[in-house]
């Protein structure tokens, strides 16, 4: 039976203490928490938490050391300081803003001037706690970034599905497509590209398979994804 952890900061009393499991935070399947701080007995504390808590951990000293670390494949989230000894903790969010959207940043730091939070939270941060750590504060927004996380690689894997999905289609199932998710009937569809309307429907029904659609309504909703509706000349529509 896992045996119970009671971890309390001194910020916390009695009434807050947080009683955690120990779980196997080094299993593969489970989120990975980052942590990037210069400080040694943080980053053992936040491992301790983040293991009781049921995650996996993996701490750095330096902002180079983190970014030497290949990219993960499932759920993240980061915690940082904004203090290191390399670069700032706002110079590595923004180099990894841009490439690593399915992992959420949670500041925790010593250094929590208005203008460094708002610098932080303008660039995409989910939250900026200070030290001393606060233990539910870090659970909480710990819980609500790996939501985060699993939300990004789950529309990011949607998309990709639908993108080697549209791949499929041949270009004139992709004519049809762009037309009918644009509003255009079949018949004016058969119009625009000087086919028959027999035709337009024939297309339209392999694409809505190639498309995995279940509904128009989700053909459109992919279609907006993929970018590839059009506007339509009001007299096409009228027609």
């Amino acid at each position: 039976m896992a045996s119970l952890k009671t971890i309390v900061t001194p910020r916390e009393d009695a009434s807050t203490r947080i009683h955690l499991f120990d779980r196997d935070c080094n299993s593969q399947t489970t989120p990975t928490i980052f942590v990037v701080d210069n400080d040694v007995s943080v980053r053992s504390s936040l491992e301790l938490l983040i293991c009781a808590a049921g995650w996996r951990a993996e701490t750095f000293g330096s902002a180079n050391e983190f970014l030497a670390r290949p990219r993960t494949a499932g759920p993240c989230c980061l915690i940082l300081d904004v203090v290191l000894l390399d670069l700032s903790g706002l110079e590595l969010q923004r180099q990894i803003a841009s490439e690593r959207k399915e992992m959420p940043i949670i500041f925790l730091s010593s250094c929590c001037d208005f203008e460094t939070t708002v610098k932080a939270m303008k660039a995409g941060a989910l939250d900026f706690l200070t030290k001393p750590m606060n233990v539910v504060s870090i659970l909480n927004a710990t819980r609500e970034a790996i939501g985060r996380s699993e939300s990004l690689i789950r529309r990011e894997t949607e998309l990709h599905q639908i993108r080697s999905s549209y791949g499929s289609l041949t270009p004139r199932e992709r004519e049809v497509m762009t037309l009918v998710v644009s509003g255009l009937p079949n018949k004016l569809v058969g119009g625009e590209l000087g086919i028959s309307e027999i035709t337009v429907k024939m297309h339209r029904g392999n694409l809505m398979r190639k498309m995995n659609a279940g509904s128009f309504a989700q053909l459109v909703n992919m279609a907006s994804r993929l970018r590839v509706t059009r506007l339509l000349r009001p007299s096409a529509v009228s027609a």
